[in-house]
């Protein structure tokens, strides 16, 4: 078998024991045609050297990697969805396949949609579609390349079933899916345990996650690990909101038992990326309230959050635990401050200032309706980017009024790097986008032609822009 020294396998997640999850069996799909591998983070857990037919036979036919867990597991959580709790939920179409450490020492699960059915699928097939998947890749890695905080899609392979849904022309093509995270813990785990009043389990599940996800050694006393886990899970979340609105970027279902505990975005359904600066965006056709528009993730986290302190009251002081979440706006406000700085390609210059160009430059978005990537694009560096923007295809944004306050403030303000204009990116006249048409436009050329070199172009394209922001 073709694994290479850097594989190193873990089976951490039983140590947990009984309670957390549900062993299951995966579906056994008609064909398995591998559609999509990610050869670059599979270098990074020892499994780049498989070959197509061995990717297949694990990430298609789910036959176990060497030293792993035994059997896949079905996770079990419950969650708020649209701010109403359900108790039914849990893995219904996934599971947690293998754990792995990576070449940083993390330990990372790769994980599945699309897998078939568990105790949890409900009345659901346990299948996703193909599309489904095609759009998770374009999400992870464009997500990526902007600097979110994400799951890496790490396999696609297509599954030959016809799927009825709802939401799509059908039937339609199938497929499932591996991701590569951070763990699949999720708020709406420690929910599930909180239901049923499982403080024991709260409390090891606090110390398993102190230990393999915040690099923290749990102490005898199970107040401070709930404290301290609460407080590193309100900073990564804090972090994630501000990436993610720096990132223009629409997840579109905000539940609880979609955000994972160690802030890294994962699960794409109806995302969407902004084409211009709106608050009242939303992604979801069924999100008819727009709880979970563009301008309200933050909000959405805040209040997910709390939902895990409701959960942790369990074990730890209410008081305390107030305390820690309510450093979650300043911590917001502060990353918000960073991501936005970084992509503009500038340094810091103090909170004051950098507010007065963000705000300056949040107004020009705004009134002007200029192409929210273009902005970023055309400016990056700040001032040096002048003669370049003066050939921008958008040109005629640039005479809005607002626009001078932006380039006023913005004018003293130095670029985090010069060569990075060097790069073949910014050699262009437009940046690389990911919105709804051209999302469309690639799964068209799938669907009616089996023409998958746009969207493998599209992937190169990306990953050329991520090189170029670093």
């Amino acid at each position: 078998m073709s694994i290479s020294n850097a594989y190193r396998p873990a089976r951490s997640f039983l140590s947990l024991g009984e309670g957390f999850a549900d062993p299951v069996d995966a579906a056994n799909f008609p064909e398995v045609k591998l559609r999509f591998r990610n050869d670059r983070h599979a270098q990074t857990v020892g499994l780049d050297a498989l070959s197509d037919e061995e990717w297949v036979k694990h990430f298609g036919r789910f036959e176990g990697l060497p030293d792993n867990l035994e059997a896949p597991l079905a996770q079990r959580y419950h969650g708020h969805q649209f701010r109403n709790y359900n108790p039914d939920i849990g893995d219904g179409r996934g599971f947690l396949f293998a754990q792995i450490h990576d070449q940083n020492d993390r330990l990372l699960d790769l994980g599945t949609k699309g897998s078939g059915t568990t105790p949890y699928s409900r009345d659901g097939d346990g299948r996703l579609t193909l599309k489904g998947g095609v759009r998770e890749i374009m999400a992870t890695e464009m997500l990526e390349a902007l600097g979110v905080n994400t799951s890496k899609t790490f396999s696609l392979i297509e599954t030959g079933e016809a799927l009825m849904r709802g939401d799509e022309p059908s039937p339609t093509r199938s497929s499932v899916m591996v991701r590569l995270s951070e763990g699949h813990i999720r708020i709406g785990t420690f929910q599930r345990l909180a239901y049923f009043s499982e403080k024991d389990k709260i409390n090891q599940l606090v110390s398993y996650c102190l230990n393999h996800y915040f690099s923290e050694t749990p102490s005898d006393d199970a107040i401070e690990n709930a404290l301290k886990f609460y407080s590193h899970v309100t900073a990564r979340t804090a972090t994630l909101a501000a990436e993610t609105m720096a990132a223009g970027f629409v997840h579109g279902v905000l539940n609880s038992d979609n955000i994972n505990i160690t802030g890294e975005s994962f699960d794409y359904g109806p995302w969407r990326f902004l084409p211009t600066l709106d608050p009242a965006f939303t992604a979801a056709y069924f999100d008819s309230t727009g709880l979970y528009a563009y301008g309200r993730q933050p909000d959405s986290i805040y209040w997910d959050l709390s939902q895990l302190g409701a959960a942790l009251v369990e074990v730890a002081p209410e008081q305390d635990l107030r305390d820690q979440l309510a450093k979650f706006p300043s911590l917001f406000q502060i990353s918000m401050r960073q991501n936005l700085l970084r992509r503009l390609g500038v340094k810091p210059m103090g909170a004051e200032r950098d507010d007065d160009l963000l705000t300056a430059m949040n107004n020009f978005l705004i009134l002007s309706e200029i192409p929210y990537e273009q902005l970023f694009f055309d400016w990056y560096g700040g001032r040096v980017s002048a003669a370049r923007a003066a050939k921008s295809p958008e040109l005629p944004y640039y005479s809005h009024e607002a626009f001078t306050h932006f380039e006023a403030a913005l004018a003293d303000y130095e670029p985090v790097d010069t060569k990075a204009l060097d790069h073949t990116y910014f050699q262009r006249a437009k940046p690389c986008t990911m919105l709804i048409d051209e999302v469309e436009a690639i799964w068209s050329h799938i669907d009616e032609r089996d023409d998958w070199s746009v969207l493998y172009d599209k992937i190169e394209d990306i990953r050329e822009m991520g090189e170029a922001l670093s």
